[in-house]
């Protein structure tokens, strides 16, 4: 299983969202720190869930990132993350 299909996999059972995409940015960043060849080193996440109703934006990233935390163990070096409840 690929991160991008692990990290798609991984928000859908924690979070239930509503809408995600999942967007593999690693070849914008080629040569820069983190980057590796075959990509899946950076990532941007909008999602959108119930879980988020209430939360401030620190604490919507803190959930996503610590859902994610194994991805980070696995490679994945920058996580860009667009949170929102429903009717943000």
């Amino acid at each position: 299983m690929t991160l991008t299909d692990w990290i798609k996999q991984t928000l859908q059972e924690h979070l239930h969202p509503l809408q995600l995409t999942v967007t593999d940015e690693s070849e914008q960043h080629r040569g820069h720190g983190g980057w590796r060849e075959g990509g899946e080193t950076h990532f941007r996440v909008h999602i959108v869930s119930d879980a988020f109703t209430g939360k401030s934006r620190v604490e919507r990233h803190r959930l996503v990132n610590g859902v994610l935390k194994e991805a980070f163990d696995r490679g994945l070096h920058a996580l860009a993350v667009q949170a929102k409840a429903p009717g943000e």
